[in-house]
């Protein structure tokens, strides 16, 4: 699907939704499908929530934008809000992950740069993906996400992701690190976990060298994982913590979020943003956050995506050509020995919604209020999708 008056910036799928009801979208034609991908980790609470929709309709009849040289009490209240659940100190808000990145790195040279670390760089994975800014596709680790587009930003060094030796052998030989970029789980990767310890690995490193930790927890953060953010499954916490999708439900907001050190870096004028923290979003933010603890539903999200992972192990455990179930909370991936091609499509005419990452893997991220019956169902679409396929 594809008009004239739009860049062809994404392939996009012959379908068009008219409306949602929690897991379930309806196209134009009235069919229904169980979103299994919500935006892209975006609407964890589902479509038309009732607290998401009232926060949004009241705040429009009063109040939509007057900029960031004003007080914006909505925004107090949710960087009090955000900064306790995250237990960090101060938030920066714009507009999406890839500005609340950019925000990191920005953090991140000037720390060095006060530091007297000529040049400062940042240590970031392969397999990565930090957003489509020309500084945020540098920090990426995709080759297809950067082609064309070089001269690209300097001051990045890669390690393989998962491998903490590698860190110790960039810190013996790399004086210009100062920071560490790094997501608890890669999502565009194709679900990509790292081993245990490896967070409170990388922890260790940086406080031995002076660098700051920064996690993207664009994807993973706002209960995607099975807690408020992935790295309360350890007790690592960063210095710098960035996320958005899953923080608005589906209306546009990023956060950059420092601890202790990287508190104290930004001033006055170092940094900012038109419409980040505007209380249109942040009205919209703080009813997420606030569902998402009233309602346990980081529990849930742990219970249901364990249940899923069960069932479609059990379910694909005979099935030639699956490679590997795994998962984390309701961040699931279906890895497979060969290309996917087709699946997106085959699942949208049996009425699911999925993607595909790293050409391989299923990619699942279902609402967090998702139902036993909707992880059932899931199962049941894709268990009969891939059957058919390797018969």
């Amino acid at each position: 699907m594809s008009t004239p008056s739009i860049m062809p910036t994404y392939k996009r799928l012959d379908v068009s939704f008219t409306h949602g009801e929690g897991c379930w979208l309806y196209d134009t034609a009235g069919r229904r499908y169980l979103d299994a991908l919500s935006g892209i980790a975006v609407c964890g609470l589902g479509h038309a929530h009732p607290a998401v929709t009232e926060a949004i309709t009241s705040q429009a009849g009063r109040l939509l934008h007057t900029s960031n040289l004003y007080g914006i009490p909505l925004q107090q209240e949710l960087a009090d809000r955000i900064t306790r659940l995250a237990g960090m100190d101060t938030v920066f808000f714009g507009n999406s992950g890839a500005e609340a990145n950019e925000g990191a790195i920005k953090i991140a040279r000037l720390y060095g740069n006060r530091r007297g670390v000529e040049s400062p760089e940042i240590i970031v994975m392969d397999g990565a993906f930090h957003g489509r800014t020309m500084a945020t596709l540098s920090a990426t680790g995709s080759r297809k996400v950067q082609e064309g587009f070089e001269p690209l930003v300097s001051g990045f060094v890669r390690a393989s992701y998962g491998d903490l030796d590698a860190i110790n052998a960039i810190a013996r030989e790399n004086p210009r690190v100062v920071a560490v970029l790094v997501e608890p789980v890669q999502g565009e990767a194709g679900i990509r976990i790292p081993p245990p310890g490896y967070i409170e690995g990388l922890r260790e490193i940086c406080d031995a060298n002076g660098w700051l930790l920064m996690l993207d927890e664009v994807q993973t953060g706002n209960g995607r994982t099975g807690r408020m953010f992935a790295w309360q499954h350890g007790h690592a916490a960063p210095d710098v913590l960035t996320t958005a999708k899953g923080l608005g439900n589906g209306v546009p907001i990023g956060a950059c979020l420092a601890r202790g050190k990287a508190a104290a870096v930004f001033g006055a004028g170092n940094h900012g943003s038109t419409f980040g923290g505007n209380p249109l979003a942040c009205a919209a933010a703080n009813a997420v956050l606030r569902v998402i603890e009233e309602e346990h539903l980081c529990e849930h999200a742990e219970r249901m995506g364990n249940a899923l992972v069960q069932q479609l192990r059990e379910a694909l455990a005979e099935v030639p050509g699956v490679r590997e179930v795994r998962g984390k909370g309701l961040m699931v991936g279906i890895e497979l020995e060969t290309s996917g091609a087709g699946l997106v499509e085959a699942a949208l005419a049996a009425g699911l919604l999925i993607n595909l990452t790293g050409e391989n893997v299923i990619r699942l991220l279902p609402p967090l209020i998702v139902t036993e019956a909707e992880v059932t169902e899931i199962t049941r679409i894709l268990a009969t999708l891939l059957r058919a396929r390797a018969a």
